[in-house]
């Protein structure tokens, strides 16, 4: 039994109702242990974007189970009743565009969560450059997110992600904009986060650059979801 990581058991979302309705989710089944990366594959409109949403807390699912840690979140009902702060302190977001706010440095960017959530300013200022120190930025410490290069926006997004220590991650589409250099040095920092911080990390992806990294994958079609395992080629 898995005590870790993210289990999704039977989920289901079903947008509006009678005859309009549409089962955008049927019954999907995930399992993302601590310190693993799996890949989220499938078509446009196969669902992907709406189980995000459902494990990210943006959207309530209509039906089935969502384990995180050995906490259940959700069994047909949200079992918090505060969903900010499960956003904001357990579940970490990466996207495609980084998101970085333009009148922060980075220092601040990655310490803003944190501070949020009741960190002191030095502690969370010291947990950034931490983070950033891991992900080779730390000399951009004090730039503005407009100096940056991509692929440094897109690891100071990873910083911020992890500023919570979050035991899963959500990455959708994190390395669509990047070429297959920057690309695969996005994945391989993901591996190496995912395995040091033990935390489960899913990426939704389109990017055939990547795909041969998963050791699994899981594929969304008609609202169901299928496994298989991956090439896991080394980064």
């Amino acid at each position: 039994m898995m005590t870790g990581g993210i289990r999704i058991e039977g989920l289901r979302k079903v947008y509006g109702a009678g005859d309009t309705a549409v089962e955008a989710l049927k019954n999907v089944n995930m399992d993302v242990a601590p310190g693993e990366v799996v890949g989220l594959v499938g078509p446009s409109g196969s669902g992907k974007s709406t189980l995000l949403k459902c494990l990210g807390a943006i959207i309530e699912p209509t039906a089935g189970r969502m384990t995180l840690g050995s906490d259940v979140i959700y069994d047909n009902a949200w079992k918090t009743g505060d969903l900010r702060s499960l956003r904001r302190d357990r579940i970490g977001f990466v996207f495609q565009a980084p998101y970085l706010i333009p009148f922060l440095d980075v220092t601040d960017n990655v310490a803003l969560l944190p501070m949020l959530a009741g960190m002191p300013n030095g502690q969370a200022r010291s947990r950034a450059l931490e983070l950033l120190t891991a992900l080779d930025v730390q000399h951009r410490a004090k730039a503005q997110p407009a100096q940056l290069s991509g692929g440094e926006q897109q690891r100071v997004s990873i910083a911020r992600a992890l500023a919570n220590r979050p035991p899963v991650i959500l990455a959708d589409e994190p390395t669509a904009p990047l070429d297959s250099e920057r690309a695969l040095g996005v994945m391989r920092i993901l591996n190496q986060m995912a395995q040091h911080a033990q935390t489960a990390i899913i990426v939704v992806t389109h990017d055939e650059k990547i795909i041969p990294t998963f050791k699994r994958i899981y594929h969304i079609r008609d609202g169901h979801t299928y496994e298989e395992a991956g090439e896991g080629r080394d980064l």
